[in-house]
């Protein structure tokens, strides 16, 4: 299929893929995650943010890990993400996809998180404890 062999981080915060009404504010409680995205489309908002922010009574598939593709990733490369998510398919883990300008990043159940790490290192994947970064603070001016 392809030669790719990777570095997948894996982040220790518990995350939820969150799904607000079409056109909704991003509310605060969701910002606060070290991984957060916002993917609006016609028919809704979807949020990943940290589990602990999601009110009770909001729509949500949780918890979640993430698993980040150590990059930058060539934006020319072909079969990144079909070198991780067909292992994946095999051993019946569900999968959420997202991208940056960077990388991929993949989102599985937490319970089906080291099921996935085993998958990925049957193929030659390296997977590994991510540390977090801690964003650049705003100056006051």
């Amino acid at each position: 299929m392809n030669d790719h062999v990777l570095t997948l981080l894996q982040f220790p915060e518990k995350l939820a893929i969150v799904r607000l009404g079409p056109g909704a504010e991003v509310p605060k409680w969701a910002e606060s995650a070290s991984l957060f995205s916002v993917t609006a489309t016609a028919t809704e908002t979807s949020l990943v943010c940290a589990t602990r922010s999601v009110p009770t009574k909001t729509p949500s598939i949780k918890p979640l890990t993430a698993f980040q593709v150590r990059g930058p990733l060539d934006p020319d490369a072909v079969g990144i993400l079909a070198a991780l998510l067909v292992p994946l398919a095999e051993a019946e883990i569900p999968v959420y996809t997202l991208s940056t300008f960077d990388t991929d990043w993949i989102l599985v159940r937490l319970v089906d998180g080291e099921k996935a790490s085993e998958a990925w290192r049957r193929r030659g994947h390296t997977v590994t404890a991510a540390v977090p970064a801690t964003p650049p603070r705003k100056s006051r001016k």
